[in-house]
């Protein structure tokens, strides 16, 4: 009789335990969610408001974008960047520099980015593409323009080929998104990601990039202490109705390009992360260099391609090979032989 008892006890005694362990482990998560709420609204915000903008705020429809420019004479060259990439005008910092020893070189961060202020105005392939124009216009810059751009926003450089040729010189695409797949993106993707604002909320994409930055490795890439800290503070402010917007259309993005031909007058070049050529998408039904050789066969016989070591941001480790890149076959253009796979 008196082991009967106690078994109820001891049940009742271990389910208080799990219950004290699981109030201390929400406790501890709440309260470390106030305190990343609370650096982030306070000693984060206070560092991103003290940084200057780099370059020019320049009025552009409804909104202010921030232009970089470095160098003179040459060729323009417009970097456009990937998608989520908090200061863009930071990030290219190096790869700008190198460029920009021979060329003209110009980041636009679009509406949302960086420096740039929000717009209203719906985020599509034309929209991107006639802000840019209208950015650089009011920097001061003239077409045609080599367009530079990382990731999605190689789809935005296509677009404007395909609808504005006579201002495009060429376009070297940095690892690049292809254009000749699409699939409709997942209810579900468009879902899940307000979450994304909820954890910037909380501080932790600020605290995780304040945390995880390799400043070493940076510098020895050729960045600055005052990009490398700029970087790290604009980390936590990056998920805004634009991005998410951008995010969310992006698919629809890829349709729009692909919808109209990529014009022959244009030449292209695409560099591609090795690591991009022999990853497998799991979204994606083909191979990864099947992927990107469909890209080329969609732009025509005048595209060309190299595969560079390393990641996504492919510059990194690369920029005097990009520079190179850019030098062979923009002289190419002009008359010159390239050699390229």
């Amino acid at each position: 009789m008196e082991s009967r008892q106690k078994k109820p006890r001891q049940a009742r005694g271990r389910g208080k335990r799990i219950m004290t362990t699981i109030g201390i482990i929400v406790g501890t998560i709440a309260a470390l969610m106030l305190v990343g709420a609370a650096l982030r609204a306070t000693i984060y915000r206070t560092a991103r408001e003290r940084i200057e903008p780099y370059g020019r705020l320049v009025e552009v429809f409804d909104g202010r974008m921030h232009v970089r420019a470095m160098g003179s004479g040459g060729d323009t060259i417009v970097l456009l960047p990937g998608m989520g990439v908090a200061l863009p005008s930071a990030e290219f910092g190096p790869l700008m520099r190198k460029l920009s020893e021979r060329n003209t070189v110009v980041s636009v961060e679009y509406f949302g980015v960086g420096f740039s202020s929000g717009t209203t105005r719906p985020r599509s392939c034309g929209n991107y593409v006639e802000e840019t124009r209208a950015a650089l216009a009011a920097a001061g810059f003239k077409a045609p323009y080599v367009l530079m751009p990382h990731s999605i926003s190689s789809v935005f450089a296509e677009y404007y080929a395909e609808t504005h040729p006579d201002e495009v010189k060429a376009i070297i695409s940095l690892d690049g998104t292809s254009t000749a797949y699409y699939e409709k993106m997942p209810g579900f993707v468009k879902a899940v990601l307000p979450i994304a604002k909820f954890q910037q909320a909380i501080g932790l994409t600020a605290v995780a990039a304040s945390l995880a930055t390799n400043r070493k490795a940076l510098r020895a890439e050729g960045y600055s202490d005052a990009e490398i800290r700029d970087m790290i503070a604009f980390a936590g402010f990056t998920v805004n109705d634009s991005l998410i917007e951008e995010i969310a259309g992006s698919a629809e993005f890829i349709r729009e390009a692909k919808e109209l031909p990529y014009p022959a007058s244009v030449p292209y070049f695409k560099i591609i992360a090795r690591k991009t050529w022999e990853t497998r998408n799991p979204q994606l039904k083909m191979s990864p260099e099947d992927y990107q050789r469909r890209h080329l066969e969609r732009i025509g016989p005048q595209a060309r391609y190299e595969i560079l070591d390393g990641s996504h941001f492919v510059w990194l480790g690369n920029i005097d090979r990009i520079a190179a890149i850019a030098e062979e076959f923009l002289a190419s253009t002009r008359g010159s032989s390239l050699t390229a796979k």
